[in-house]
């Protein structure tokens, strides 16, 4: 008679009630007859994964279900992580003692716990599905022996083995698996597969974070195979069947002087309404066709990558630098956007084409700018000769745009976004504000405007479709935003249900003094993170009602997607034929582009700050100027004019006792002294570490410049 463990286990836990009952109890009651002690072993373990019950210091309980919520893993820290609730996506966080060992990606049962912070609290109960095994380190000496200490998972070295005897030195950056998982992160036990080098490089230290985010710019070679197919081809006679023909328009592209990429051309005629606007974009989905091996890379990949000076593309170079790019004097398949607008820049009508483009000049941004502010050599004005009409027409068109943007009360954010310096030698060299002019900047709202008549398009006709969707702030980070704003003595006006033009007012009224760019970033971390819905549920950002990802299908999923989609309806397939083909894929498609942004986010801001110690690193003993972004009990963050960003600790100030209120200032109580965000602040550096991407630094003499 075969034994029903399962059941027999649930019946025992559940007489024993809040009891708890040990592994051995539990082989004892049930050892007798024919009894399996390795399937009872399984079943055990089976119910421990699924959450039906937990096992505890004192033994097992049956697990209350609705106390239980299904969670992935999404960040881990050194003695903390984060989870997120698959049904509702919300976060959860998890001291690192109370996460069970649990790793990125994981599938974990948690119980929620009294929360000592603004988030939620759990604890890990159950791993139900192991989904990661592969962490990045350095090799550090203990006592004369070789360990890994970890980047993120444990703040304690772990032992390892070497299998395949590779060659390992103290400071080296090494790739590691795990071989048995234990049931805290120092428990584990791993082995050595790879060593990438000095970890005081930032480049090892990018290829390590890359290694463990599954990203390589190395294509399989069934996809460089189709690409080279496709790019080695021309475009022919039946290609161009059906299309638009444009080739005879003044249509050109405007990107960075080293951009190969070039995917996106313009074009504006003035009309007795106002203009037209055409924006031609690369006819990507016309060479990558669904379910090829192409497409499958491009799906898995979500979105092209960009650190340093490098890229993880999306798609291979074949296609992207060759028949996907719009070379001057080349004729190219392109999917354009035709939109009417009047002289105020509101949309009047809008159609979408296949067609075919030749653009007549590779513009380049600087030397667009330069046209703008009236410097114009010899060489520049033969160079833009063909479309030196269109200038000022779009220079018109766009500073009405901006305008229209700016009246819906669109929040004007500024970020701080660096520009790497790296020599031939792979270092970083300098770090610099990465500036914006005007030429960009009207790229940007035409493409913006593309991208609106994208989303009117699928709403207007019913398609299944890939919205880029930003949802309001939370009550949580308005709270959040109000007592940082009152901190700082800004005068707001702030419901619990602030409009955009409220955010806006707000970054009006902090412009040009000490807090502003403290402002920008609080403004910034207390909105929604922007994703991909199939629904048109609006951008809060944007101010508009819908919005999609249209103009960048080489390197973003979701245009990649809509154009598809867009494809088969100008085709000639009805709604109900699109909804019916592409419901499934529509879903995927945001889902699968919403993780891989996030995933692409977070890879290139970790590679940004190793290579931004890097560059400190050579700056250690010198002294720069910079202002409090943020404070913590144990010290203040401090962002140079450079845009790097370091640590101040306590332990570097004056002797006393500190507090701070996490948000607006740094208290020492025993002098009185105060530290607000926003002071401007002389600092000397003191370290950097290129392997954790952290810079350290003390006070300069006379370090306090000027307060709010």
């Amino acid at each position: 008679m075969k034994q029903d463990y399962k059941k027999m286990i649930y019946n025992k836990l559940k007489a024993s009630g809040k009891k708890p009952v040990t592994f051995k109890q539990l082989v004892k009651t049930f050892k007798k007859g024919n009894f399996d002690f390795d399937k009872f072993a399984r079943t055990v373990d089976k119910m421990k994964a699924k959450g039906e019950i937990t096992e505890g210091k004192y033994g097992f309980t049956l697990t209350d279900p609705k106390k239980l919520k299904k969670c992935e893993v999404v960040r881990l820290h050194k003695s903390f992580g984060f989870v997120k609730n698959v049904d509702t996506g919300e976060e959860i966080f998890i001291p690192g003692k109370r996460l069970m060992g649990a790793m990125p990606r994981d599938i974990v049962m948690v119980k929620l716990t009294e929360s000592r912070g603004e988030s939620p609290e759990g604890e890990v109960v159950s791993i139900a599905e192991e989904n990661f095994n592969k962490f990045t380190g350095e090799i550090v000496s203990e006592f004369g022996e070789l360990k890994i200490m970890p980047d993120v998972i444990s703040k304690y070295a772990l032992s390892f083995e070497n299998p395949m005897g590779l060659e390992l030195n103290e400071g080296d950056k090494a790739i590691a698996v795990i071989t048995e998982r234990g049931e805290r992160h120092s428990e584990h036990k791993c082995e050595i597969v790879s060593c990438l080098g000095s970890s005081l490089r930032a480049a090892v230290c990018a290829l390590g974070i890359l290694e463990v985010n599954g990203l390589t710019p190395v294509f399989p070679s069934e996809v460089i195979y189709e690409a080279k197919t496709l790019s080695d081809g021309r475009i022919r006679a039946e290609d161009t069947e059906g299309r638009l023909d444009l080739s005879d328009k003044p249509i050109f592209t405007i990107d960075g002087a080293d951009t190969k990429d070039i995917d996106d051309a313009v074009s504006v005629e003035r009309t007795d309404k106002g203009y037209i606007l055409g924006v031609h974009i690369a006819d990507v989905s016309h060479y990558v066709k669904p379910k090829s091996a192409l497409d499958n890379e491009a799906f898995k990949r979500g979105t092209s990558v960009y650190y340093a000076n490098r890229v993880i593309p999306m798609l291979p170079k074949e296609l992207s630098n060759g028949i996907c790019s719009l070379n001057p004097e080349e004729d190219r398949l392109a999917f354009s956007c035709l939109c009417e607008l009047d002289k105020q820049g509101n949309i009047l009508d809008y159609k979408f084409a296949k067609s075919v483009i030749r653009s007549r000049v590779k513009g380049v941004y600087s030397e667009i700018n330069d046209i703008y502010d009236g410097y114009t050599s010899r060489d520049i004005a033969k160079k833009y000769a063909e479309v030196a009409d269109c200038l000022p027409l779009m220079k018109e068109l766009a500073e009405i745009l901006k305008r229209k943007r700016r009246s819906r009360g669109a929040p004007e954010l500024e970020t701080s976004e660096s520009a790497l310096i790296i020599n031939e030698q792979d270092i970083c060299v300098d770090v610099v504000p990465r500036t914006r002019g005007f030429s960009q900047e009207m790229i940007e709202d035409f493409m913006l405007t593309a991208n609106e008549c994208a989303a009117r398009f699928g709403t207007e006709n019913g398609l299944p479709f890939v919205y880029r969707v930003h949802q309001p702030p939370s009550a949580e980070k308005v709270e959040g935003l109000k007592e940082l704003l009152a901190g700082l003595n800004i005068q707001y006006v702030l419901g619990d249900d602030p409009k955009p033009k409220n955010m806006d007012d707000i970054l009006k009224l902090s412009k040009n003094t000490d807090a502003e760019r403290i402002v920008n970033n609080a403004v910034l971390r207390s909105m929604s993170k922007a994703k991909y819905d199939t629904e048109p549920i609006g951008h809060y950002g944007l101010v508009l009602d819908d919005y999609a990802h249209f103009t960048s299908p080489i390197r973003r999923y979701p245009d990649l997607a809509i154009h598809r989609i867009m494809s088969a309806f100008l085709d000639g397939s009805t709604a109900e034929e699109c909804r019916t083909r592409f419901n499934k894929f529509a879903y995927a498609a945001a889902d699968q582009s919403s993780a891989t942004e996030l995933t692409a986010m977070q890879t290139e801001r970790d590679c940004e700050d190793r290579y931004k110690a890097e560059f400190m690193l050579s700056k250690v003993g010198e002294v720069f100027e910079g202002v409090i972004t943020s404070v913590t009990d144990f010290g203040m963050f401090i962002e140079l004019e450079n845009t790097c960003e370091g640590l101040l600790h306590i332990d570097q100030l004056d002797e006393g006792y500190y507090e701070s209120d996490g948000m607006t200032y740094l208290k020492n109580f025993s002098s009185g002294d105060e530290y607000r965000v926003g002071q401007r602040i002389k600092v000397k550096v003191m370290g950097a570490n290129v392997n954790s991407g952290k810079v350290d630094f003390e006070p300069a003499e006379e370090y306090i410049y000027s307060n709010l």
